[in-house]
């Protein structure tokens, strides 16, 4: 075959230059056709759109036709043509056929449906097909749109470590990081571990948030971001739960709670509108095949103002819906941390959009919000999204250095280990406010999947860590 330089098909399907010579290279989705002539649907993960090859048998050896199954690598040159058949503008009548890589009849992937288990099963595969090619091409975008929106605003990118020693959110539920023998602990007279040979010298465990650092950075560079892997060590089967996801977490100096609320809706409507800007045939093949209701739902958010409601006042209403005979499995109460069925109630029966909850009880939020003049709820922010509930936690800091060692010392976090944080509200203290994004759990609302493991490549989740 003669040499003519690729065209990926996302470009080839825009050209209309009618009787260039092309070549595309790809991987064959399927193969029909009749004694004659035979149709390669080819794909090369660059569009959720295949590009019909034409090949006239009677120009090819046939022992190399065989090796063109379901899964093969092939190359093709060939002649750009107008299609007449429906569903695409072009096809390439094939001149010359390469087969790059064979495929036997073991591949997993052929012409069927596959329910989502399976595909976990075979996650090493799965970007191969429509949907997952379609998700994680949209996972790339809403990475693109994340770093374009801060960039675009002023804010800075900022890098905080995998591994820590401190445990942010007083969670305790943190992977360690060791290089010890476990077969061989030296313990301390009280049975403790004596971690003075391992690597830090101390306990070491991967992050479970870089907001600590990121308020650092934010009293240093004012508006500072953060986007990377976090972990979790919740033995959480959930559909909304992985051990290792990926979080966006902005912090901004002199923000207080109502900029920090308008920072966020503005940043989920621009992510949002730009996987419709930009995904479109993505979103509209997840549309079509898994969630009818996908765009209407993804419009409808840009659409509509987020509702702003107290804890307080969403207590009331999830109460008289309790009285008016709605079941709950969780009960509601004031003082209660919502679950998922009382946030989606607020959103998608009761408001029918995004709504913003904030002053939350102080004791079910963690040290570091700002304490509200009531002595009792704290200014805390949860963005709650229809079909999720929570995508985004967030809240106006404690800049008051007595306030927050106050708190420190009535939740018992250890305070060696918090004394670089404490000095920012000694050195120059300012009002400051940040958020929390799961970026798995923003696909999760823009791809319409419905299992947060189909979003990430190689989920992570309580007795599994493969490929």
């Amino acid at each position: 075959m003669e040499k003519i330089s690729r065209t990926k098909i996302v470009d080839l399907l825009k050209r209309r230059d009618f009787g260039a010579m092309v070549n595309v290279k790809g991987w064959v989705r399927t193969r029909r056709g009749s004694k004659q002539v035979n149709f390669i649907a080819l794909n090369d993960g660059s569009t959720i759109n295949n590009v019909q090859i034409v090949v006239d048998l009677a120009n090819f050896d046939e022992e190399m036709l065989k090796q063109i199954t379901t899964g093969a690598c092939i190359s093709v040159n060939g002649e750009l043509t107008e299609s007449i058949g429906s569903g695409q503008a072009v096809e390439v009548q094939a001149r010359g056929i390469e087969v790059l890589g064979t495929c036997d009849n073991t591949y997993p992937l052929q012409k069927k449906g596959h329910t989502m288990e399976f595909l976990r099963e075979i996650a090493h595969l799965r970007p191969r097909t429509n949907t997952f090619g379609a998700v994680f091409r949209i996972r790339h975008n809403m990475a693109i749109a994340i770093h374009k929106f801060f960039h675009e605003r002023g804010f800075f990118y900022f890098h905080t470590p995998i591994i820590t020693a401190s445990d942010c959110e007083g969670a305790g539920q943190m992977f360690q990081v060791t290089t010890k023998n476990l077969y061989d602990l030296k313990k301390d007279e009280n049975g403790s571990i004596i971690y003075d040979d391992d690597f830090f010298g101390k306990q070491a465990s991967l992050t479970v948030s870089g907001q600590l650092e990121g308020e650092l950075a934010a009293t240093a560079l004012g508006a500072i971001y953060t986007f990377g892997p976090t972990f979790r060590a919740e033995n959480s089967n959930t559909p909304r739960h992985l051990a290792e996801f990926w979080m966006i977490e902005p912090e901004v100096a002199f923000n207080d709670i109502t900029d920090n609320m308008d920072l966020a809706e503005d940043f989920i409507k621009y992510c949002v509108q730009w996987a419709l800007d930009n995904c479109y045939d993505d979103v509209k093949f997840l549309n079509d095949m898994f969630d009818k209701g996908l765009i209407e739902r993804l419009q409808g958010v840009l659409k509509e103002e987020f509702v702003r409601l107290p804890y307080t006042e969403g207590i009331k209403i999830l109460e008289e819906a309790v009285v008016k005979g709605h079941k709950f499995e969780f009960p509601v109460y004031w003082g209660v941390d919502l679950a998922s069925e009382h946030e989606r109630y607020l959103v998608e029966e009761h408001f029918k959009r995004p709504v913003i909850l904030t002053d939350y009880p102080k004791e079910i939020k963690a040290f570091y919000m700002k304490q509200n003049e009531d002595g009792k709820t704290v200014r805390a922010m949860d963005v709650l999204f229809p079909k999720i509930g929570e995508i985004i936690g967030g809240s106006e800091r404690e800049a008051d250095y007595d306030k927050l060692m106050t708190r420190i010392q009535e939740l018992g976090i250890p305070m060696k280990d918090m004394w670089w944080y404490l000095d920012t509200r000694k050195f120059g203290s300012c009002p400051h406010s940040g958020f929390g994004l799961g970026f798995e759990r923003l696909l999760l609302f823009v791809t319409g999947m419905t299992n947060i493991r189909d979003v990430i490549p190689f989920p992570r989740t309580p007795r599994n860590a493969e490929f």
